[in-house]
């Protein structure tokens, strides 16, 4: 293991496998699961679809973590992606993730994860002061300068050090684990304490979906049976589907830009890979499959301003039940919120270190040896696009309008970072490998395929974010070539 970021100042390896793992795991599990099954109930029909569609995303996942796993221990220093692509294509391929990545990605991400923070916050004040219908509790400007607060506050953790936000990570990670898990066992607990012929707790008869179902006709799919007013299946449908699952699971790569902090790299990352994306795939699964039993699909297809959480909750809870799921939304965005910025300012870090970026954001403060610059500025223009899209969002939430324009960079830039095994499993063969790729070449094969149907998709669905998301990267080149960034040689390359 080469030590060398720890060395004269550098960055610590000071993650063990614990905080790796919750890294992953916490990073992944934000809002999607408690916000995205409403989209996706609106676009494929029935609940045996919508598990499908679940599944293939944590399939997806779980290859995608089997192949980067080994690409991240040839190359266990910051920057993950990055410095894949920056190693496997040349500096241009680099230079555009973190422009993309930078510039719409991961701040999008965290702006959209920011948006939920908010709603559920509001969600609670509304609940605890007996607002009615649309009223506002907090206005439009309150909730923005909320917003901002709780970033800075959490970008002020992480330049405190990396085991002040690792530690934060993991005990927010325990916290929202915790609130799945309660979210799976509910209704089987409920079942037992009621006449089903009722219905639950502030239903009436025949209202929850699944659970009201004769159990001979198999309940996974009695609900469509039940409930005819569904959406028709659709490609395009199906595709929307599996970008609101993407957006669910994005972020179980988010170990690789943290590599040069873990201590034993060759075998913590590997394992925080696999044990993080396994535990989100269980409860992203155990999460639906409750909510599928309480909420009749054309009845969560068609919530707004609202969580699919909330709602189940409050079938369930009544009133405090609300309160009780805008506290777990609140936690689990937190957690994410936090390890994005623990995560993204990395990137920025390394490329500032090979002069692909102002050469500040690769300075290292002399005594939380943190990438404070570069976690300073990735919140400032985290907050910065927040506004910008609130401002002048019209016919989409902002939540949508964000994790759509983020995931179409993300796809293509994370698929080319997978494929990176190919070129150096040729270019590198006697490379020590710790780690090695389980079913490799099949597993990355199989791994390219669904990027490949959800970007073709994304052109015919969200043609405004598709057409967007390539301009901004062909602006990106031009910059790249305008400033004479191939001709500087990069400070690092070392392992």
């Amino acid at each position: 293991m080469n030590m060398k970021d720890n060395d004269n100042g550098g960055l610590l390896r000071a993650l063990g496998p614990l905080t790796a793992t919750a890294i992953v795991a916490g990073t992944v599990i934000g809002s999607g699961v408690f916000k995205k099954p409403q989209s996706i109930a609106a676009n494929v029909p029935g609940f045996d679809l919508i598990a499908v569609v679940w599944i293939l995303g944590g399939v997806l996942a779980l290859l995608g973590a089997l192949t980067l796993a080994e690409v991240t221990v040839l190359f266990p220093r910051a920057g993950g992606n990055y410095v894949f692509l920056r190693e496997g294509y040349g500096r241009l391929a680099g230079f555009l993730w973190g422009w993309v990545e930078f510039w719409i990605i991961r701040t999008a991400s965290i702006a959209a994860l920011a948006t939920i923070f908010i709603e559920s916050l509001h969600d609670i004040l509304r609940q605890t002061q007996g607002a009615t219908g649309t009223e506002e509790v907090l206005s439009f400007w309150q909730r923005q300068i909320l917003t901002a607060g709780v970033l800075v506050a959490l970008a002020g953790v992480n330049i405190r050090g990396v085991r002040w936000g690792g530690g934060l990570q993991l005990f927010i990670t325990t916290i929202k684990v915790a609130s799945l898990l309660a979210i799976m066992v509910l209704p089987f607990v409920l079942w037992s304490q009621i006449d089903r012929s009722k219905g639950l707790p502030f239903l009436g008869a025949n209202t929850i979906g699944l659970l009201t179902s004769p159990m001979g006709e198999g309940p996974l799919l009695a609900v469509t049976a039940l409930y005819p007013k569904l959406p028709s299946f659709s490609w395009g449908g199906l595709g929307t589907a599996f970008l609101g699952v993407l957006w669910a699971y994005h972020g179980w790569m988010n170990i690789a830009p943290v590599a040069g902090e873990v201590n034993n790299p060759q075998r913590n990352i590997p394992l925080a890979f696999l044990a993080g994306v396994g535990i989100v795939i269980f409860l992203y699964l155990g999460a639906n499959l409750a909510y599928a039993l309480v909420i009749p699909q054309h009845e969560m297809a068609r919530l707004t301003n609202t969580t699919v959480v909330a709602d189940f909750a409050l079938r369930l809870l009544g009133p405090t039940g609300t309160v009780l799921a805008a506290g777990a939304v609140m936690c689990s965005v937190f957690g994410a919120l936090n390890g994005n910025l623990l995560v993204g300012p990395r990137v920025l870090y390394a490329m500032g270190e090979d002069g692909l970026a102002p050469t500040a954001l690769g300075a290292i403060h002399p005594r939380y040896r943190t990438p404070a610059v570069a976690i300073a500025v990735l919140a400032a223009w985290s907050i910065t696009l927040l506004l910008v899209v609130a401002l002048t969002t019209r016919d989409k939430t902002t939540f949508d309008s964000l994790t759509d324009f983020a995931l179409f960079g993300a796809v293509i830039f994370e698929t080319l970072a997978v494929s990176t095994i190919f070129v150096f499993r040729r270019r590198l063969p006697d490379a020590p490998r710790p780690y090695r790729c389980l079913g490799y070449p099949l597993v990355p094969l199989l791994y390219l395929v669904l990027p490949a149907y959800i970007l073709t998709n994304t052109f015919f669905q969200q043609t405004t974010e598709a057409v967007a998301g390539l301009g901004f990267i062909a602006l990106g080149a031009g910059v790249y070539f305008a400033m004479g960034l191939q001709r500087t040689g990069a400070k690092r390359h070392d392992a």
